[in-house]
C-alpha cells in the first residue's frame, strides 16, 4: 500500500477524512442541537398555552419580559401611545414582504411596553404600506409576552416615508428613538383584540417540521459513513489492479514494442 504514500492520495485521503470528521462532529450535532431546540421552543409554547391568561404586572415589572415567561398569556389594559409607533422591516410572511407594526402601549398603571401588532404585507418588505391605526381611547388587550429580538448587523432606526423604521422588535432601540420609557421585551398581540392587523403565529423561532433537523443530521452522519465506503472501495480497486495488471510503465514498454514490430519472442533463429 506506498501508493497511499504519494500526493494525489495523500490529498484524496485528507479531503475524505476532513470531510468525515466535519459530518461526525460539527454538522450532524449542529443539527441534532437545532432540533432539540425546537423541542425545547414547542415545550415551552405548550406550558405556557395551559396557563390562563394573568394581568401584566404579574409577570412583568421594571426589568421587563423574563426568558422564562417567554409565551406565557397576558392581560393589560390601558392606551396605545401611536407617536411612538415604529414599523419592522424586511419581514417575510407565508413567502410573502412584509412589516410588522410595533405599537407602544400605556398600562393603567403607567408600565410602558411595546405591542407587536402583527404584519401588513408590503410590497418589497421595505416600501410602507397601508394599514388600520391603533384604536384611541382605553382598551384591554391579551397577546403573548415575548423577549426583544437582535438585529444581526446592528443597524440603526430610521425615518423614511414618516414612519419610524428598524430592523427587530427591540425595546432598547425604539426607546432610543422615542424617548419613551419601555420595559425590555414586548406583547404580541392575540387575533381578535383591539388594533391587531395580521397577527404573528404562535411557533418556534427556529421553525422547521417535527423531526426535520433530526433527518438532516442522520443525512449528514449517512454522507459520513459513504465517504469511509467510498475510500475504501477506491483503496481496494487500486490494490486489485496493481496485483492483477500491468503497471502503467509495463504497459507503455509494451505498447512501444508493439509499434516496433517486436513480439518479445527471442528465440526465433
Amino acid at each position: 500500500m506506498r501508493f497511499l504514500l504519494r500526493p494525489g492520495w495523500l490529498a484524496f485521503v485528507a479531503v475524505v477524512l476532513g470531510f468525515v470528521v466535519a459530518c461526525y462532529t460539527l454538522l450532524a450535532p449542529w443539527q441534532f442541537g437545532r432540533e432539540a431546540q425546537r423541542e425545547a421552543e414547542e415545550a415551552a409554547i405548550a406550558a405556557a398555552s395551559a396557563i390562563r391568561p394573568v394581568p401584566l404586572e404579574q409577570l412583568v415589572g421594571p426589568d421587563g419580559v423574563r426568558r422564562a415567561d417567554e409565551w406565557r398569556q397576558v392581560t393589560l389594559t390601558g392606551s396605545y401611545l401611536p407617536d411612538g409607533e415604529a414599523l419592522v422591516r424586511l419581514r417575510v410572511v407565508a413567502g410573502k414582504p412584509a412589516m410588522e407594526v410595533l405599537t407602544p402601549f400605556r398600562t393603567a398603571d403607567g408600565t410602558v411596553i411595546v405591542v407587536d401588532r402583527g404584519t401588513v404585507a408590503s410590497a418589497d418588505g421595505a416600501v410602507v404600506p397601508g394599514y388600520p391605526a391603533a384604536p384611541s381611547g382605553m382598551v384591554t388587550l391579551q397577546g403573548r409576552l415575548r423577549p426583544d429580538q437582535q438585529d444581526p448587523n446592528a443597524r440603526p432606526p430610521f425615518r423614511a416615508d414618516g414612519r419610524l423604521q428598524v430592523y427587530a422588535p427591540n425595546a432598547a432601540v425604539l426607546a432610543e428613538a422615542t424617548d419613551l420609557p419601555l420595559v425590555p421585551g414586548f406583547v404580541q398581540l392575540a387575533a381578535e383584540q383591539p388594533g391587531v392587523l395580521t397577527p404573528l403565529p404562535v411557533e418556534a423561532p427556529s421553525g422547521g417540521a417535527p423531526f426535520t433537523n433530526f433527518s438532516y443530521a442522520l443525512q449528514w452522519l449517512s454522507f459520513g459513513a459513504i465517504a469511509l465506503f467510498a475510500l475504501a472501495w477506491f483503496v481496494r480497486l487500486e490494490m486489485l489492479q496493481r496485483r492483477g495488471g500491468r503497471t502503467r510503465a509495463e504497459e507503455r514498454t509494451a505498447l512501444r514494442r508493439a509499434l516496433a514490430g517486436d513480439d518479445g519472442d527471442d528465440d526465433r533463429s
